[in-house]
């Protein structure tokens, strides 16, 4: 059977593009033929999960989407009568099992999981929203026919953008009206194009080109040198155009399909201060700690007076949050690392604004010092993704 990797190579684009025909027509004319669609989506899923020698994958991610529907599903159902807190803990903990599990395996034996699939990272955080929405009280309307719909989207499945079940069910079950759906396929066409330009140009320039050639030359050396900036630097160009433009072609695959899916990059490498940083670079991810990590942990952490503090409150679930998006990367010492430098970041970013702001004659604020702050947060983040990169672990180390 036929394998392609999503938004890899010409085949697979024009394969969607062949497939789309239908569903735009449709849209235009004010029609959403669900029957296709889901065809469409099957069809892309074998292409990606099931195709050549991946069919474990395929059968990992079906088992998972099985496993997480009948918990959730359970769980929704539970929450119709009762509301106690070790169900919830437990629902949470079930739905994250499998991630943990293939997060872990290698460190305990050196192989990977069999249960492993790509994208089972964004899938899993799908699975762990809903099951809190559900307990919130927030989502009162779920099916479990959509949420597998929602779970398996394919245009996001493999590495996100994250999106949430009611907006994306507001979206699904609704058809744009014809302007604005012309004017989503212009923007679809925009990051279709920007999207090659980032991934299989400027991506292939650091990343492929430029990367082992400065890697090379650092390698020269054990300490500082001009060959480790180069790396700090190339790395942090490829991270950004390679990942940016992968999302870029989710989001046009999605807006073709009708769905506004959120974008994952807004020129991060502007941002003035770390905080900002987050706000712009891979968004869904940093929104969804945000929401479903940092401001649980805040609430859980004052409801039971942990701190006396608000502000010791906030830093150290600051810390925690990056903590465990650093885990979440992987059980390395780089991945943990990264997340500690941006934890503590975030705690001197905001001790920093709370300063400017009780002196504004002290600190003023202009042109020059905007600038300032976008160098000194650009040159910070490219040193974390030079620790983040892996490659001062081959440096010192082997």
């Amino acid at each position: 059977m036929l394998s392609l990797t999503p938004y890899q190579n010409p085949m697979y684009f024009g394969l969607l593009a062949v497939a789309f025909v239908p569903i735009v027509v449709g849209i235009l004319w004010g029609k959403r033929f669900r029957w296709y669609e889901l065809l469409v989506s099957i069809g892309f899923i074998l292409l990606s999960f099931f195709g050549g020698s991946k069919w474990e994958q395929g059968v990992a991610l079906v088992g998972f989407l099985i496993f997480e529907v009948i918990l959730v599903s359970l769980y929704n159902a539970y929450r119709k009568k009762k509301n106690d807190t070790w169900v919830f803990v437990i629902a949470v903990l079930l739905a994250i099992s499998p991630l943990v599990v293939v997060k872990l395996t290698p460190l305990m034996s050196g192989a990977t999981s069999i249960i492993g699939f790509l994208g089972i990272s964004y899938l899993t955080f799908k699975a762990v929203q809903t099951v809190m929405e559900i307990r919130d009280g927030v989502l009162k309307d779920y099916n479990p026919w959509f949420f597998l719909q929602f779970m398996a989207f394919f245009p996001s499945i493999s590495s996100g953008p994250i999106d949430r079940y009611r907006r994306f069910r507001k979206d699904y079950e609704s058809v744009p009206d014809r302007e604005k759906y012309l004017n989503m396929l212009e923007k679809a066409l925009h990051y279709v194009f920007l999207g090659f330009v980032y991934k299989f140009m400027l991506a292939y320039l650091f990343g492929t080109i430029l990367l082992p050639k400065v890697q090379h030359l650092a390698l020269q050396s054990t300490g500082m040198s001009w060959g480790l900036v180069g790396v700090m630097y190339v790395y942090s160009f490829y991270l950004f155009f390679d990942f940016a433009g992968y999302s870029l072609f989710a989001v046009a695959t999605s807006y073709f399909m009708g769905i506004e899916t959120p974008m994952n990059f807004n020129q991060p490498f502007k941002s003035k201060n770390i905080k900002e940083f987050w706000n712009r670079w891979h968004m869904t991810l940093s929104f969804w700690f945000r929401d479903y990590v940092y401001m649980r942990l805040v609430f859980f952490f004052m409801k039971h007076k942990i701190f006396k503090n608000p502000k010791t409150t906030a830093n150290i679930t600051y810390v925690l949050n990056m903590l465990l998006m650093g885990f979440w990367h992987g059980e390395k010492w780089y991945y943990i690392v990264y997340g500690l430098i941006h934890g503590v970041a975030l705690v001197i970013n905001d001790w920093w604004l709370n300063l400017k702001k009780k002196n504004p004659d002290r600190f003023p604020h202009n042109k020059f010092t905007e600038y300032l702050a976008i160098f000194i947060t650009f040159n910070f983040v490219c040193f974390t993704f030079l620790v983040f990169s892996g490659f001062l672990d081959t440096l010192w180390f082997h």
